[in-house]
């Protein structure tokens, strides 16, 4: 009972001073005041935190506008990257390839990853010579020559074909063409067949071809193209470097696999 009444004179007592705080003008105007210096100062710290956020803001726009220039940079480097390791690989593979044929009876290179080095002529020495030497040769159509030697010498001739056996006329000269493979490094001439082992790649086939055996000159055999040409003004019989078809002899040569009297095939193949 005296705590409530206690509080009852308690809470009369501070209603009555608030009514006096409301009561006395100075006081109110010493409140606002107050409120107004607190709200200057609010609006001031306002106005900074504006400004900061600003410089913030503007900051953030030039390294937005940096970020963007670094990554257009970036962009630009990498496609730069990208263009070279694909050049790189390229001359991996390139580093790696390199096998280099002849193609005897064509003026061009094989359409299976090859290029062409230079087109020319067939030729080699006299069929004749007892002193000739044995291999064809590929001349190449911009020769340098020079007059300074007087001494004895061996002979450079064309070669011809001299028969019509090969689609062309008798004293037709025979062209040749230096090619390189551009993914593979082994080259491979296998004579007696028209296509190549395994996982080799066939550049092209043909028929193998020698000098005739009645001739003092030695030669090789070389594989010439099922599908010869003939050198545009080359058509006089003046012998030279000849070749003909090989035929199989039974004998030493086993029989079978090989048939006497039949002519063997042949086919350069890269790997």
């Amino acid at each position: 009972m005296m705590v409530s009444i206690f509080l009852i004179i308690f809470i009369l007592q501070v209603f009555a001073e608030k009514r006096i705080l409301l009561n006395d003008p100075a006081l109110v105007q010493s409140q606002i005041l107050a409120l107004e210096r607190r709200m200057a100062d609010v609006v001031t710290k306002n106005s900074d935190l504006a400004a900061k956020y600003n410089d913030v803001i503007g900051k953030y726009n030039d390294l937005f506008t940096k970020y963007t220039e670094q990554s257009g940079k970036y962009t630009d480097l990498s496609t730069k990257y990208n263009d070279l390791s694909t050049k790189y690989n390229t001359l991996l593979t390139k580093g790696s390839a390199g096998g280099i044929f002849i193609r005897w009876g064509r003026k061009d290179c094989p359409r299976n990853n090859t290029e062409s080095i230079y087109s020319g002529f067939a030729g080699g020495s006299w069929y004749d010579h007892t002193g000739a030497a044995a291999e064809f040769v590929c001349l190449p159509r911009d020769p340098d020559l020079i007059t300074k030697f007087t001494s004895h010498c061996a002979y450079m001739y064309g070669s011809e074909y001299d028969s019509t056996e090969f689609g062309h006329h008798n004293g037709d000269d025979l062209p040749c063409s230096v090619c390189r493979s551009t993914v593979q490094s082994s080259v491979l001439m296998i004579p007696g067949k028209s296509s190549c082992y395994g996982d080799w790649s066939m550049q092209y086939h043909g028929y193998l071809v020698a000098g005739h055996y009645a001739y003092k000159a030695a030669t090789q055999y070389i594989c010439l193209d099922e599908h010869p040409e003939a050198l545009t003004a080359g058509h006089r019989n003046e012998n030279g470097k000849m070749f003909y078809p090989v035929e199989a002899v039974c004998g030493s040569l086993a029989c079978p696999p090989y048939q006497n009297g039949t002519y063997l095939t042949c086919v350069v193949c890269t790997k």
